[in-house]
This record gives C-alpha cells, sequence and structure tokens, in this order.
C-alpha cells in the first residue's frame, strides 16, 4: 500500500476541490461531485450528528470530508493532486466514502489495549466506539489543517501490536501446563509477564495464570538453586510460534535487570511476591490465601 507523504496541509477532498475548480472542462464532474457530497452529508448527519440542525449538517460535512479525505491517503495510488482527484472522480464520491468508513470500522475491531473483558464484545459498545473512532480521527474543518490520516496510520499500529499481544497471550493460556484457560476476560501483558517469569526455572512448563503460593514457591526454587535464566527463556521461546517470540523476548529483556534480579536477591519474599501481584500477575491471579 502507497501512504501519503504527510505534511502541513488540508484535507485530501478540500484540495482535491481546489483541483477539480481550476479546471472548467471537468464542470459536469464538479456539479456530479458536489450532490454526491451534499447527500453523503445527510446521510452522516442523520446517523451520526442531527440533521435538523444547523450545527449538526456542520458537523456532518465536517465528518464526510474526513471520511473521503482518509479513503483517499489510504488509496493504492500515487499521492499527488491530480492523482487523488482522478482517483476521487473515477471511484465516485459514495465509494470513497465507503472505503474510509470501512477502515475506521476495522479500526475499531481490533483492541485498544490489551484487558479484555465480554463489555469489549457488547454490540452497543462496539457501535459506540466506532462513532467515537469516526468522530475523533475524520473531523475535518475545511479551513484549518487535517492530520487525521496520519492519526488513523499511528493508532492502527498501536492497535495492531496489541492484537498480537493479545494473541500470543492466548497462545500461552491455551499451552498452560495445568490445562488450557478458556475465561473470556483477559489481561494480555499478565498472561505474557507470568510466563516469563515462571520460565526462568528451565522446568519446561508454560504457566499463564498464578496465585500467591506458586509465587513464593518459584522465589524459593530460584533462591535455592539459581537457574540458568537464558536457558529457561530459550525453552519457552522455542515453544512459541515465531510470531510471538519477538514479544516475548521484549518482556525478556525487560525483567531480566529488575523483576528477575529481585526474585534471585536476599529482597524478603513477601516484598517480592506482593510486587510481583501488584505490579505484573494484573488479574491473572487464583485466590489461593492472604
Amino acid at each position: 500500500m502507497t501512504l501519503a507523504h504527510f505534511t502541513t496541509r488540508p484535507p485530501q477532498l478540500v484540495q482535491a476541490l481546489e483541483t477539480l475548480a481550476l479546471d472548467q472542462a471537468r464542470e459536469r464532474e464538479a456539479q456530479t461531485l458536489l450532490h454526491e457530497l451534499a447527500g453523503i452529508t445527510v446521510l452522516v448527519a442523520r446517523k451520526f450528528t442531527n440533521d435538523r440542525t444547523a450545527d449538526g449538517l456542520l458537523e456532518a460535512f465536517y465528518l464526510t470530508i474526513g471520511c473521503i479525505s482518509l479513503g483517499i491517503s489510504q488509496a493504492d495510488i500515487p499521492h499527488s493532486k491530480e492523482t487523488e482527484l482522478s482517483f476521487l472522480l473515477r471511484q465516485g464520491a459514495e465509494i470513497v466514502f465507503q472505503t474510509g468508513f470501512r477502515h475506521i470500522r476495522e479500526l475499531a475491531a481490533l483492541p485498544a489495549h490489551t484487558l479484555i473483558t465480554d463489555f469489549d464484545n457488547d454490540p452497543f459498545v462496539q457501535q459506540r466506539n466506532i462513532k467515537a473512532l469516526f468522530i475523533e480521527l475524520c473531523r475535518a474543518d475545511p479551513n484549518t489543517v487535517w492530520t487525521g490520516d496520519e492519526a488513523y496510520i499511528n493508532e492502527l499500529r498501536n492497535r495492531q501490536d496489541n492484537q498480537d499481544t493479545v494473541e500470543c497471550a492466548r497462545w500461552l493460556r491455551k499451552n498452560h501446563f495445568a490445562g488450557a484457560i478458556r475465561d473470556s476476560d483477559l489481561d494480555a501483558q499478565a498472561v505474557i509477564a507470568i510466563a516469563v517469569i515462571f520460565a526462568i526455572l528451565g522446568d519446561g512448563r508454560i504457566v499463564a495464570r498464578t496465585g500467591q503460593r506458586e509465587i513464593e514457591n518459584l522465589i524459593r526454587r530460584a533462591r535455592n538453586a539459581p537457574p540458568d535464566i537464558d536457558a529457561g527463556w530459550n525453552q519457552l521461546l522455542q515453544k512459541a510460534p515465531p510470531r510471538y517470540r519477538a514479544i516475548l523476548s521484549a518482556q525478556m529483556e525487560a525483567f531480566r535487570n529488575t523483576i528477575i534480579k529481585k526474585i534471585l536477591s536476599k529482597t524478603k519474599v513477601t516484598t517480592v511476591v506482593t510486587e510481583i501481584q501488584n505490579c505484573y500477575a494484573g488479574t491473572e491471579q487464583d485466590v489461593d490465601y492472604d
């Protein structure tokens, strides 16, 4: 996919209209485009703002500009004013708008964070999230600079990273040594943290959920017979699918000189247990005793 070069500039639709206005031979195409834009604006107002007030129609117009601009910006074309105008006229404003909105809908389907709950699967919540992203990324005042396309790319990257983290955690849960964990709620960062911490023992187990007793036993075992940390971590990496190894490796390096050092130090066991429970294990803990 060829991406536009992001600079300080108005929305792509505004640039396309400015270019079109300079070409008198395209007057009929200009009239058709303006008619399409008016129809799209009314539909956006009915669904997302208010089609009965001037303010509602104005906000819908801003959203229409941004959504079409997003569709243009993500199109697999060489990006120049003329090629973007040609693309818009060839496809039609409605198709480009639908493409832009599909980008928003697909973005909303990716996790905004790595803590997943049943709440995220509620249809009302999902529709609310689509609307929030649509307004956040696509509102484009034609008289100001618009960076919604750049914000979209950044958010897409963040959410793709979150998706990778969630999928890695689900794989760890599926391969939990005591049997697959099937809870719908998921604290992906905590699952990965637990797996990386317990992997230092090098006993071949994949630990995706823990409790206070297990953490205490981990610390005592590690102190009684200091493990080969890298060998234990390599065991986990070899078991993991290749696409998850970078995520696990990053956590390993982050933990090497922090919590792992404390596990192997002379710090009180209760102090280390409390830190693991509060800072690493998240909601992926079984309650066994106080």
